[in-house]
């Protein structure tokens, strides 16, 4: 190669500071030294980058795509650059998340994540069978965010982030989507949808046993099913508020409990003996930091 990355960041802060002179000053250079480094890259590319038949140096054609080329050049460069710094600091190239609830909750930590380690590649896994834990001890993933789950095996531990609202609905044109309230007695007379990894793990669902029950594999296809008209389910306010807030599904309100809504605790789960990257770590932290909250019927906050 026979230009430098020098002569292309020249270059690109002449144009930035307007002239040769005030590119020099932001630099801390002579202008000769400057003059000299355009010019050499004009030799070394074979094309005139500036007009200097003015006072003011413009871009001439083969300039303005030339600085698109050298600004592409200069910004891989960086990276090129902070990954290598990252590497030097104990920062993992890749991270992988196992994520079971609706991904809003945590998606102001990730965002900061981004800022805070642009280098590093996210890996966002939805556990088929809805076991995050199965994920974390095989290996496959270095931190799990899910609902909270009974009996963690000895080899995980937790911490509660907070607590979302679990609701019962149906479609619209359901038949129980006609009831004001609903008793346990009128939903076991019709077929239940469920999340298949926690049809009969989260606390109370043994109210909710159903005379015919379809299964899925996640909350997306059981939400789906919903919509189709196939049966009630139980599923995570956040996940389906816009189809709440446009009348598409209906909320059963149970008449055992018509002022009351179902809180389910979300938890952090990670494996207790595994050599952790600068990277995880300041994660773990973070979610360790946040809350995970939803405001409730009356307006009150599902986390203190």
């Amino acid at each position: 190669m026979r230009f430098s990355l020098d002569q292309l960041q020249v270059f690109s802060l002449v144009v930035q500071a307007g002239s040769f002179s005030a590119a020099a000053r932001k630099m801390g250079r002579t202008q000769s030294t400057v003059s000299a480094a355009i010019a050499n890259l004009e030799t070394d590319l074979g094309v005139a980058l500036f007009d200097r038949s003015s006072r003011i140096p413009t871009l001439t054609p083969a300039g303005q795509k030339m600085l698109l080329q050298a600004e592409a050049v200069i910004e891989r460069c960086l990276a090129l650059e902070s990954h290598a710094d990252g590497m030097a600091e104990d920062v993992e190239p890749c991270l992988t998340l196992a994520i079971e609830v609706p991904y809003t909750t945590v998606m102001p930590v990730l965002v900061e994540f981004e800022q805070q380690f642009p280098s590093v590649d996210l890996i966002v896994r939805h556990p088929v069978d809805g076991d995050v834990r199965q994920i974390l001890l095989k290996g496959d993933a270095a931190l799990g965010v899910a609902f909270s789950q009974p009996d963690y095996p000895r080899d995980l531990e937790f911490m509660q982030l907070g607590k979302l609202i679990m609701v019962h609905v149906t479609h619209r044109n359901h038949p129980l989507a006609r009831h004001k309230q609903v008793s346990f007695a009128e939903l076991h007379a019709h077929r239940r949808l469920a999340f298949s990894a926690h049809a009969d793990k989260l606390p109370s669902t043994e109210y909710l046993r159903s005379t015919q029950m379809w299964q899925a594999e996640s909350y997306m296809a059981v939400m789906e099913m919903v919509r189709a008209g196939l049966g009630w389910a139980t599923l995570p306010r956040q996940l389906i508020l816009r189809e709440l807030n446009n009348g598409e599904l209906v909320e059963l309100q149970l008449a055992a409990y018509p002022h009351t809504d179902w809180l389910v605790g979300v938890d952090l789960v990670w494996p207790r003996q595994l050599r952790r990257g600068k990277a995880e770590r300041w994660l773990k932290q973070r979610l360790m930091q946040s809350k995970v909250f939803e405001l409730d019927r009356n307006g009150q906050s599902t986390t203190l």
